[in-house]
Order: structure tokens, then sequence, then C-alpha cells
């Protein structure tokens, strides 16, 4: 942390440059008032959390089910404002975000996991459900490998720079120390953002998803890590018989 300074009388502004800060890679060192919030300021981004987090994913919801508006209309349009307000914050630097990387030990380590997870998931869903275990890929293929292909690119890079990017680099400042408090906080939100499914398989697994990406990209800082990581279980998913559960807007054959 900078200390105190002062030219010609005029009181400079004061910098947290502390490593351990909750933060995003992209985020530049925060001026005391912004790294130890008043309570002013803890209200507001509490409110802030509350309308982004809350209350958009349950209008969305309202859009879809009550209105009948189709997923892809209404959800663009949120996500983009948001990223629109990460990246027009003069404290974030889109570049130094993209520059994170990722180390080959990390991604080794999210690989490894990814092996023994899918191991589990597939040998589940051939046992349990066999009927619609690889249905997806099966009966529709170029729509499977379409899907493949276009998932982290529409949405998984889109959800990571709103709900890991932006929400420790705007928010992280609340949590203080308290890592394991904004990992379950941010694993919450982001299953509240599934809550248009309208099922327990989405709300589970996205909160388990949710702590496990906000975990890593705590550690890291590395938005490659989660997008990564995050393509990796979403593949998973639409593969092996899941698709139905996370997505609208393909008519999976496993669920029919």
């Amino acid at each position: 942390m900078a200390a105190d300074a002062s030219i010609g009388g005029e009181r400079m502004a004061v910098m947290d440059e502390s490593p351990d800060a909750l933060a995003a890679a992209g985020s530049l060192p925060r001026t005391l008032d912004v790294a130890r919030p008043s309570e002013h300021r803890r209200i507001r981004l509490i409110g802030e959390i509350l309308v982004v987090f809350v209350v958009l994913p349950l209008v969305v919801t309202f859009l879809v089910y009550g209105l009948r508006w189709p997923l892809f209309v209404v959800l663009p349009p949120v996500l983009a404002a948001v990223i629109a307000m990460l990246v027009l914050d003069p404290s974030f630097r889109v570049r130094r975000e993209l520059r994170s990387g990722l180390p080959a030990r990390e991604l080794i380590a999210i690989v490894g996991l990814f092996a023994v997870i899918a191991l589990l998931v597939a040998g589940f869903m051939a046992s349990e459900m066999p009927q619609r275990f690889l249905a997806f890929p099966r009966a529709r293929p170029r729509t499977w490998a379409a899907v493949m292909v276009l998932y982290p690119l529409l949405s998984v890079a889109a959800q990571e720079l709103v709900y890991r990017t932006f929400f420790f680099h705007r928010y992280g400042p609340l949590f203080g120390a308290r890592r394991g408090l904004a990992i379950l906080a941010n694993g919450a939100l982001f299953a509240l953002a599934h809550v248009m499914f309208y099922n327990p398989v989405a709300l589970g697994g996205t909160f388990l998803g949710g702590c496990l990406f906000a975990w890593r990209y705590e550690r890291t800082r590395s938005l490659w890590a989660v997008v990564i990581e995050h393509t990796l279980y979403g593949w998973l998913i639409f593969t092996v018989g899941l698709g139905g559960y996370f997505f609208t807007g393909i008519a999976n054959p496993a669920l029919r």
C-alpha cells in the first residue's frame, strides 16, 4: 500500500496495491475509498448487486416465461450492458485482463479435475439414464457440433466477464479478506441467473460450477482459466444428455 503523500500542500490519492485484495486481473490499483468502502458506498454496492444479479435475472425469467420472449433476444442486451459497465470503468483495463495468461500447471489442474468429474458424470448417465446418454450428439450431430463451437464464443466468454471479472473487480472490496464468502456469494448469484430453467439440476449444478469458477478466478485472476474450465463442463453437459436442463434454445432429444 502506498503511503500518504502531498505536493505543494495538495493531498495525493492514496492507492491500495495489496496483491491479496479481491480484484480482477484487469483492475488497476484502487484508491483507499474504493478499497475500503465507507458504509454509504457499501450500501450502494450491495444495491447494485441486488439489481444486476438478482432483479435482472428475475426480469429475464418473467420476459421469457411470462411474456414468451425468446431468450436469445432478452439475454444479450443484459449481458452487453453489464460488460459495457466493466469496459467503460476507468479503473479497469481490458488489455490487462486479457493478458492474465494461464500457467501450464493450472491448465493441468483444470483438465485433471475435469477428467475425474467427467468420468463420474458419464458413468452415472450411462448407468441411470441410458436413454439420454449421448442422445444429443447421436441424434443431431451437426447441431451438437455447432453448439460445441458456438457455446464458448457466444455464452461462456460473456458469462465469465460478468460473473467473475466484473464481480471481483467491482464488488471485491465488499468482502475484504473473506474469500470464502465471496466465492459462495458468487456461486449463489450464478445459480440465480439460471433460475429461468426451473429445475433443481440447473440450480444445483450452476451453484457448484459457479463456486468452482469463482475459486479458480480468485486464485489465478485468469479469465482464460475460467473460460476454459466453464467450456469443458458445458461441453460435458451437452454431450452426456444433461443439456436440456441448462438451455432452452435447443430441443434436446435426450429430454423428449
